[in-house]
């Protein structure tokens, strides 16, 4: 028997698009000589669909899809992800299953029994967890199929009281097939092996695992289906952030043809830098946009999301608008400008000092006898927020948010002005991973100037600022925000690694009281473990911890 994996690209709620990509791809696993080709977790309708499963006409849709699928499905058999309704009164109204699909007709549907509803997943919101387990048959072998989360019960730490696995090989099945929607993040690839391998080795079967690729909004798929043999070792691994079809043969209880291979793992930086480009280019395609508008100010953040953007949509695509203010010095004008040549974006210089003092003289009356603080400051930066938000209006412009997560966790940031966009490209990154991205982007030839990478940051919002002068070194600020977010490290904890108490009980302060301005921006592309957005869900009014 020859089974085909389809790693692809589905688009949320398009069912035409992703219809006529799975016919497309049957009818090519077909021609390579498959028996049975296998799509990802509800392939039929694009994951996360969200509160659409609330619809009864989505519902309808899906079904309408797959049985135009199944049409087509001739002398090839299929296994598709969708939901389906759960016909009992009692329980949910949907499960989130797969249709084993042969001559035309559903021969089987397996229902997924683990609901995750942690981090990023909410999938028992929509979804009963399934209670009844059966293999399939197919060419005469029994195939144990699993959705996604069924195989990740397998840890000294379950999540869940029982395993599918478990009751499907009662049935003495041949091997597995598992369809996923396993979202990226820079340490999930290693993670996603391991359990694998464990499932191999613990059931003593091949396993064959198909994961879609692609971004939905703030979430990245990275592809990287893996095929294991039945001692837990990986036998091969399809691309990573890229579409693909391959076949397999299998016989006598094993994938044929294949050896043990070395997983060579890219690095974390050059997994975030794909998954960011990838997020940019999803994002803009499957919302119907084409160009892109950023504030370039000279800056690192602005230039690597300048860099990544141009990567995404192609230089012709990218509008960077240079934005000096009265305090603005002139190595960041020309550092901007050295990068609009390097790059070979379109560019525009508009100077917001007139702006800024006509705001200051209007509001001098009420200001009266008060100093400047930072309420000029962000002054200045909305001013630049208009500019942005003007150019995107005007021209049509989808604008990108230049954060990185330092500065989010901290709020360091202005509401409505440096914090608008319509996604957040490097919210997820650490400053110091920004400056390794900077590495990275550069290491076929200067990209973003050495002068933008070398100087101290600032926001050139008051004379001689620097982002020093109200921040920690970004090393320690970083490391300290990881403990924090990443590993939900307590002030007592990370204090006992070392860390001074006072520096510690600040910054945690700092990111507690900023939450109310995370509310407010942008969907942040997700590349850590634990990003801000749906990965990090805290109350804003919460007093623990501040």
């Amino acid at each position: 028997m020859k089974i085909a994996l389809a790693q692809l690209n589905y688009h949320i709620g398009n069912f035409d698009y992703n219809t006529k990509k799975i016919m497309e791809n049957i009818q090519l696993a077909k021609a390579k000589g498959a028996d049975l080709v296998v799509f990802a977790e509800l392939a039929v309708c694009g994951y996360p669909p969200r509160d659409f499963l609330e619809f009864e006409e989505f519902i309808s849709l899906c079904e309408q899809a797959a049985q135009e699928i199944a049409r087509h499905c001739q002398d090839i058999a299929c296994i598709i992800g969708l939901p389906v309704k759960n016909e009992a009164i009692a329980g949910k109204d949907l499960y989130n299953a797969a249709y084993f699909i042969e001559q035309g007709k559903v021969k089987a549907v397996t229902r997924k029994a683990l609901l995750p509803n942690y981090d990023v997943f909410d999938e028992y919101r929509y979804f009963e967890p399934a209670t009844q387990f059966e293999c399939i048959e197919f060419k005469g072998q029994k195939i144990a199929l699993t959705i996604c989360e069924d195989l990740w019960n397998i840890n000294n730490n379950p999540l869940y009281v029982s395993n599918p696995m478990d009751e499907l090989i009662k049935e003495q099945p041949d091997l597995m097939i598992n369809i996923a929607a396993s979202p990226f993040s820079y340490t999930h690839d290693e993670a996603r092996a391991v359990v694998l391998a464990d499932n191999a080795r613990k059931y003593n079967l091949p396993l064959l695992y198909v994961n879609q690729v692609g971004a939905q909004t703030e979430i990245v798929f990275d592809g990287g289906s893996l095929v294991f043999d039945a001692e837990g070792n990986v036998l091969d691994e399809m691309p990573y952030f890229k579409e693909e079809l391959r076949v397999y043969e299998f016989a006598n209880k094993r994938l044929q043809g294949l050896t043990p291979i070395k997983q060579e793992a890219a690095s974390d930086i050059a997994q975030i830098h794909d998954a960011l480009v990838l997020g940019i280019q999803d994002y803009f395609q499957k919302s119907g946009f084409k160009q892109a508008v950023l504030g370039l100010s000279g800056g690192i953040d602005s230039a690597v999301v300048c860099a990544l953007a141009c990567r995404a949509l192609g230089p012709e695509n990218v509008m960077a608008v240079l934005m000096p203010s009265k305090y603005s010095s002139d190595h960041s004008i020309k550092d901007a400008l050295d990068l609009v040549h390097n790059i070979g974006c379109k560019h525009e210089v508009i100077a917001i000092k007139e702006a800024a003092d006509a705001f200051d003289d209007m509001m001098a009356p009420a200001f009266e006898g008060m100093p400047f603080n930072l309420t000029e400051e962000n002054i200045q930066a909305r001013c630049r927020g208009i500019v942005v938000m003007a150019m995107s209006n005007k021209f049509g412009y989808i604008l990108l948010n230049t954060s990185n997560k330092s500065e989010c966790a901290v709020g360091y940031g202005t509401l409505y002005g440096d914090m608008c966009g319509a996604i957040g490209v490097i919210g997820d990154v650490y400053k110091t991973q920004v400056y390794a991205l900077t590495d990275y982007i550069n290491k076929d030839g200067e990209v973003i100037p050495k002068n933008t990478v070398v100087k101290p940051p600032s926001a050139e919002l008051r004379p001689g600022q620097k982002d020093s002068d109200s921040l920690p070194d970004y090393d320690t600020l970083d490391k300290i925000l990881f403990e924090y977010i990443e590993l939900r490290k307590s002030s007592k904890a990370i204090i006992e690694q070392g860390y001074d108490e006072q520096l510690v009980r600040r910054i945690i302060k700092m990111v507690n009281t900023a939450e109310f301005k995370r509310y407010q921006t942008p969907p942040i592309l997700r590349v850590s473990p634990k990003a801000f957005g749906m990965g990090r869900r805290m109350p804003i009014v919460g007093k623990y911890l501040s």
